[in-house]
């Protein structure tokens, strides 16, 4: 028989960290462990009961089971301006500067296959979203990394990002409340990726998911003077709504910004089922008091989560916001991996190390908090005899 290749591109990439080890980690419950699992962050709370209702009832229509709109109903477009206005302070033309996405991962390639061209640069945070490489890499595009260090509060180092070779340079990502620290933006952050963006003729991506979970200000990069012109900013349900698996998402930019996309996704997807598209109105709807209950089961997880930090002697930072504790392990390990992996066979307790977001994580673990409180104490008990 010949010899058949991939393309090139799927050499240049892994196959995610996450889908590899919870194969390991589901092959370890199979053979009776029982693992307690504070790696991935999928929300295990439901959505608003409106949010479930509205999907069933318009799951019932005959009318509602067709292709749908490219560009999402406007039902739905009209609710994230809604929900901008309300939470952010931000207008936005519902018609021309919003595009719904079956979530904000599509949307990291969408954007990506809109303004890479191979060989182009990207600025990808150092530690960041590991999609934010393995997309540039399919692309083609060359990635720059720039770091995040616990000195600057894990923002960038704007006089260092001043001394690169930016000439080829088309895309800068950025993520606030930043994954995986819990470190939080501020007005003068966005005023200078913004103005940076402007001078150096770079888009400014902002990946928004995290702004609602134990964070007071919901803050988006779109506030600032200026942004529309040079910014993209992505938001998803899945956290702040709790609906990771309906994937339901959306981009805010500038109208010629979302046309292009539009060019792209349209070529890629067939639109979002019909009544998915009107539960997430509803749940767009969802008034603070729906978010403040939401808020105090994180909280209460959270204060289980510095628990299991402290049991490991790990240290953090108690300002972090966000559905993650992130904290420095102790100078006495040899590495991260090896405590992680210590824990897990030694504990059955999985926890992500710091390393898959880059080598500035290489000191660090990430702990979700998409687990019940219970468990995270259960965790707590089993590393301390561990220990």
């Amino acid at each position: 028989m010949c010899e058949i290749l991939p393309a090139e591109r799927v050499c240049n990439v892994q196959e995610y960290y996450f889908s590899r080890k919870l194969k390991e980690v589901a092959a370890l419950n199979a053979a009776g462990k029982d693992i307690i699992n504070l790696g991935v962050g999928s929300p295990d709370l439901p959505p608003s009961e409106a949010t479930i209702d509205t999907l069933c009832r318009h799951a019932h229509r005959d009318d509602a089971h067709g292709y749908q709109p490219y560009t999402g109903i406007r039902e739905l477009r009209e609710g994230f301006t809604h929900w901008y206005a309300k939470w952010y302070g931000v207008e936005l033309d519902a018609e021309k500067e919003i595009l719904p996405l079956i979530g904000s991962k599509e949307g990291i390639l969408h954007i990506s296959l809109t303004f890479l061209n191979p060989g182009d640069g990207v600025l990808i945070p150092n530690p960041g979203y590991p999609t934010y490489t393995s997309v540039s890499k399919l692309v083609g595009a060359v990635t720059i990394p720039y770091d995040l260090t616990e000195d600057t509060g894990w923002k960038p180092d704007f006089d260092a990002l001043e001394r690169l070779n930016l000439s080829g340079v088309k895309l800068m990502w950025v993520n606030y409340p930043h994954m995986p620290t819990g470190a939080n933006a501020d007005g003068e952050l966005f005023d200078r990726l913004v103005e940076f963006g402007c001078r150096q003729g770079i888009v400014i991506c902002h990946d928004n998911p995290y702004s609602f979970i134990l964070n007071d200000r919901p803050l988006s990069i779109l506030q600032t003077a200026g942004s529309k012109g040079v910014c993209i900013e992505l938001n998803s349900m899945s956290k702040a709504h709790n609906m990771p698996g309906w994937r339901m998402a959306m981009l805010a930019s500038n109208e010629k910004f979302v046309q292009w996309v539009l060019k792209v996704k349209s070529n890629v997807d067939s639109g979002q089922f019909q009544p998915m598209q009107y539960a997430a109105v509803a749940a767009l709807e969802a008034p603070e008091e729906w978010y403040a209950s939401m808020n105090k089961v994180y909280r209460s997880r959270r204060a289980a989560a510095e628990l299991l930090m402290t049991a490991m002697g790990c240290r953090y930072d108690e300002k972090q916001t966000g559905m993650f504790l992130w904290g420095r392990i102790p100078e006495k390990e040899r590495n991260v991996e090896s405590l992680t992996d210590r824990i897990l066979y030694g504990a059955n307790v999985f926890i992500t190390p710091g390393f898959i977001f880059g080598s500035q994580g290489e000191r660090y673990i990430r702990i979700s908090l998409c687990c019940p409180e219970e468990r995270l104490l259960e965790a707590v008990g089993r590393i301390r005899k561990l220990c």
